[in-house]
């Protein structure tokens, strides 16, 4: 056994002169030496490659990966030796001083080196490295715990009394502060208890965060394909020293620990004690699928016309086809303007509606065909929360929530008007600045100074407001102007802050179709009532959008000349003498964010003036609703003004949509820069 353990000590020395690692370690030492003071505990991380480790020696690879505490200690022997060699730190006295944490660049892709705990069992005993991933729920402050602590012998008169090092206790993945340092230690020598000395115990920072698994998300959707039953449960890991604050609330992570299990009173908890982190980057897939590819090829003789079609055949499994096409489009856009990135083009939906019950379904439908779709539930919060950390530390913890578990996604609120008036002002606050503060009383949660972490919100919201009943709740105003909705209930700086406000059309086929199509899918639900829905499956729309909101596009000179023209035009043509322009700042970015989207609907890099022209028609329908019609005079629904049942009707939307285009250029020439300058306005 002896002649196995200088073997691997030889191998370890090797392979941390050929990686690079010995060099990392001097010149860490040298850190050390400089600084002059003497410490209970000298602390090195060393980077481990597993396959590079196996081609070495095999024996040191496997135990590194199935027993890390002892390849720690083996590493520990090598560097003490190489210290003391080398004369790289004078104040260092004994082995047990050196604390090693090896962390792993990854792991070997076979099943039993990956942990879950939506499947069994459940080994955390075995104190040996897995791989797991995960979303980041909640996270809590972080605080100090023991890395490192020097005892002595209480007997005066024993040689371990004073200036000794001998008795050195290190924190282990799992142990608790009880565990690292306790008062029931005594002297191997003459048996007297030991006492620790305070002037030599070495803090670390530490922070507890809980993850579940990524399918947990499924549970939070309206509606699903999915049928499978699978059991969730949230997971705790520990992030120590470094790794302290490298983890964002609402991130998908890969990690590399060791599990353990943590006594808290009566409580067990299962943990693991993280080395290693990795933001997962979900990429979306780099195809779209036949049927699509080939309706966009029968389409490319119009830029309009692909779009057109989506929004028309889009969601069959919940309305008819041609019904809501305006509604469709928008939710389409919305879906491929999805990112986690930061400063992202949003584009959020508000819809106003009487027929509650299929936009619910409609939206629903909708969400699921992204990764992070969250439907959230009125009973819990919108935006994170603090609590008392559940693990006995009295700190604070903060929790996810809906808006955050969204990212880079949509979090579909239900109905808006449901939400009382403080809700409604925070959430006008998030719209606008994407962000979120959660307040930490310092004296509640055992902190010197209160606190107040920010958080960024980074996802599309889509609500809607039940005409029926909000005008039940308040009076309605008499004094609308041509085209004007009555949407008082809803304070106008919260209007202004979403992306869209869209009237719920008419459905423009027979009224009987909508009725026939939810009373066969009621009694039978899987029912496929459409060959489109056969051709365009939901899994051929989910990675359509996967692709498509991938897509890096940019604005033509054209696009943008059309866009700043119209929003000038517009600032001037919506003003009142009493507030000045009606139209808010926001409406530049929700044009270009309308246009990119369109263009990225369309498959394409480039935002043309076509795509341009639909964002303004959209916008300028939803100015409409909320302040009345404008001197550009569109007609009511602007982007679909008839059925798209063949040919010829896709070549007479090409045809109204020019005459829109031309009468577009005819506004900006009339009220764009240049013409009826007024110096306060610019």
């Amino acid at each position: 056994m002896h002649h196995e353990i200088q073997k691997m000590r030889e191998i370890a020395l090797v392979y941390l002169d050929r990686s690079g690692g010995l060099q990392k370690f001097v010149h860490d030492c040298k850190k050390y030496n400089d600084s002059k003071q003497s410490y209970a505990v000298y602390r090195f991380i060393i980077s481990i490659n597993p396959s590079d480790i196996a081609e070495l020696d095999a024996t040191l690879g496997n135990c590194i990966l199935h027993n890390p505490i002892q390849a720690a200690q083996i590493f520990q022997s090598v560097c003490f030796i190489a210290i003391k060699t080398l004369s790289l730190i004078e104040q260092l006295q004994t082995e047990a001083q050196i604390s090693i944490l090896l962390k792993p660049t990854h792991l070997p892709a076979l099943p039993s080196y990956v942990l879950s705990l939506s499947a069994f069992p459940f080994n955390y005993t075995s104190q040996r490295f897995y791989m797991s991933e995960g979303i980041a729920i909640a996270m809590g402050t972080v605080t100090k715990y023991t890395q490192g602590a020097r005892f002595l012998c209480t007997e005066e008169t024993c040689p371990f009394s004073e200036g000794s090092f001998r008795y050195i206790r290190v924190h282990l993945p799992g142990a608790t502060e009880s565990a690292t340092v306790r008062n029931d230690f005594v002297c191997s020598l003459c048996s007297s208890p030991l006492q620790e000395d305070m002037k030599f115990r070495v803090l670390g920072d530490k922070q507890i965060v809980e993850m579940i698994d990524a399918k947990a998300l499924n549970a939070l959707k309206g509606y699903s394909n999915d049928k499978s039953h699978f059991r969730i449960q949230t997971f705790t890991v520990f992030l120590r020293d470094e790794l302290a604050n490298k983890m964002k609330i609402g991130n998908h992570y890969k990690i590399i620990g060791i599990p353990a299990c943590v006594q808290n009173g009566l409580q067990a908890t299962a943990c693991i004690e993280v080395n290693s982190i990795q933001l997962c980057n979900p990429n979306g897939p780099s195809f779209v699928s036949d049927n699509f590819k080939y309706l966009l090829s029968l389409t490319s003789s119009s830029c309009w016309r692909f779009t057109a079609i989506l929004a028309n055949i889009f969601a069959s499994q919940v309305v008819p086809p041609g019904t809501y096409n305006t509604l469709k489009l928008a939710i389409l856009l919305s879906l491929v303007q999805t990112c986690e990135k930061e400063n992202a083009d949003y584009l959020d939906l508000l819809i106003v509606t009487s027929d509650t019950l299929v936009i619910d379904r409609l939206l629903n439908y909708s969400i699921c065909l992204l990764p992070r779709g969250i439907r959230h539930p009125p009973s819990s919060e919108i935006f994170p929360s603090v609590s008392k950390d559940k693990h006995g530390t009295g700190s604070a913890s903060i929790h996810a929530c809906s808006a955050v578990l969204a990212k880079g996604g949509i979090c579909y609120i239900g109905d808006l008007s449901s939400y009382k008036k403080d809700k409604l002002e925070l959430l006008q606050s998030v719209l606008e600045s994407r962000t979120t503060t959660v307040f930490i009383p310092g004296k509640k949660y055992g902190e010197e100074a209160d606190q107040q972490v920010t958080i960024s919100v980074q996802t599309n919201f889509w609500s809607f407001v039940d005409v029926d009943s909000s005008s039940k709740k308040h009076i309605q105003k008499d004094n609308f102007l041509i085209g004007q909705m009555d949407v008082s209930l809803i304070p106008p700086n919260l209007l202004d802050v979403f992306g869209l406000l869209i009237y719920r059309e008419f459905p423009s086929c027979q009224p009987s179709s909508l009725v026939h199509h939810i009373l066969k899918k009621a009694i039978n639900p899987e029912a496929m009532l459409y060959k489109v829905s056969q051709q365009f499956r939901m899994q051929d729309y989910e990675e359509f959008i996967l692709f498509a909101k991938n897509l890096h596009v940019e604005l033509s000179s054209e696009a943008e000349n059309l866009i700043q023209g119209y929003y000038l035009a517009s600032r001037r043509v919506r003003r009142d003498s009493i507030h000045g322009s009606t139209l808010s700042a926001s409406a530049l970015k929700i044009l270009i964010s309308l246009s990119k989207a369109h263009t990225k609907l369309s498959l394409r890099k480039k935002v043309l003036e076509e795509d341009a022209l639909i964002a303004i028609l959209l916008l300028e329908s939803s100015l409409t609703l909320k302040h009345g019609k404008s001197a550009l005079c569109i007609a009511p629904n602007p982007v679909f003004p008839f059925d798209l049942s063949d040919e010829n009707s896709l070549q007479q939307r090409d045809r109204y949509l020019m005459q829109c285009h031309h009468q577009l250029l005819k506004f900006i020439g009339a009220y764009g820069p240049g013409i009826h300058t007024n110096a306060n306005e610019e």
